[in-house]
């Protein structure tokens, strides 16, 4: 689909339900356990999320890759409710082993790629520390890997870009023929080692992925109390927005939320405020040009 076919005033409003790094001592609605996703999920749904971005946890709230714990996030949220499903394949290991094999057997319609390496840090001007300091490491190595298994399973790979070169570092995908348009950008910001939350980094990045593949589908990820103002920015310039606890646990005026679903509900009503209408789960497969899946 071209953005000439497309419905501008459609937006697909994705909800990435619980992350890895948050927990309930920060935040008691992170939902932990498959069955607790799946309601996350379902409430997202209601709310008017077309598609949900997860990553597994154990029992106990510490992540986990188990393709079998995927599996059962899967199972609790197909009979819950039928919206998209994005699986994340991040980890800051070499191995993705364990997420090839996640895509190639839960086969979700969509999973994430982490599209370069970067400093992956947060700094506590409070403290005048680092809360935490990491290299996230995605070579080109490790990206063929899975978009390899994502190309085997039919899987939509959602780019995930936190930085220009990040996104300008698509061609030689391109180029192998391994990565095909239209292509899906998620734009990250506010993340330190990342793009900075401004107007100007959302309009860099869409230039710079509509230049190298016109057509594509792109939408701006909000980290903490940035969002809705990153939100807002994306509504405006004609992309696709992504809210929940992963990204930002509190709602507009400090409060924080209680669900993934309220954060959802403030999505959608500044969608339709600026004149915009949130894609339902069949509108979003076709802007994302998505197959026929399971």
């Amino acid at each position: 689909m071209t953005e000439s076919r497309r419905d501008p005033d459609l937006c697909v409003v994705t909800c990435a339900l619980t992350g890895v790094l948050a927990n309930r001592s920060q935040c008691p609605g992170l939902p932990y356990t498959p069955a607790e996703i799946g309601e996350e999920a379902r409430r997202a749904y209601d709310s008017g999320a077309a598609v949900v971005h997860i990553h597994a946890r154990n029992d106990d709230g510490t992540p986990t890759y188990s393709p079998a714990t995927f599996a059962r996030i899967k199972e609790e949220v197909r009979k819950r409710c039928p919206v998209l499903l994005n699986f994340s394949t991040g980890t800051i290991v070499d191995d993705v082993s364990e997420q090839c094999a996640t895509i190639r057997e839960s086969r979700p319609e969509i999973a994430a790629l982490n599209m370069g390496t970067m400093n992956y840090s947060k700094y506590s001007e409070k403290r005048k520390e680092f809360v935490f300091d990491m290299v996230f490491a995605n070579t080109y190595g490790k990206i063929t890997k899975q978009l390899s298994a994502m190309n085997d399973a039919g899987v939509k790979p959602e780019l995930e870009c936190f930085d220009t070169g990040h996104t300008h570092g698509v061609w030689p995908l391109l180029d192998m023929g391994i990565l095909r348009r239209p292509l899906q950008f998620s734009f990250i910001v506010n993340v330190l080692g990342g793009l900075p939350p401004t107007v100007e980094s959302v309009q860099l990045q869409k230039k710079l992925a509509l230049e190298l593949a016109p057509g594509s589908e792109w939408e701006v990820i909000g980290i903490s109390h940035c969002q809705w103002r990153m939100l807002a920015t994306a509504l405006v310039l004609g992309g696709n927005v992504r809210v929940g606890l992963e990204d930002n646990l509190y709602v507009p005026g400090g409060a924080m939320a209680k669900s993934n679903g309220e954060l959802v509900d403030v999505a959608v009503r500044m969608v339709r405020d600026v004149g915009r209408k949130p894609a339902t789960v069949e509108q979003a497969r076709a802007v994302l040009s998505l197959g026929v899946k399971a």
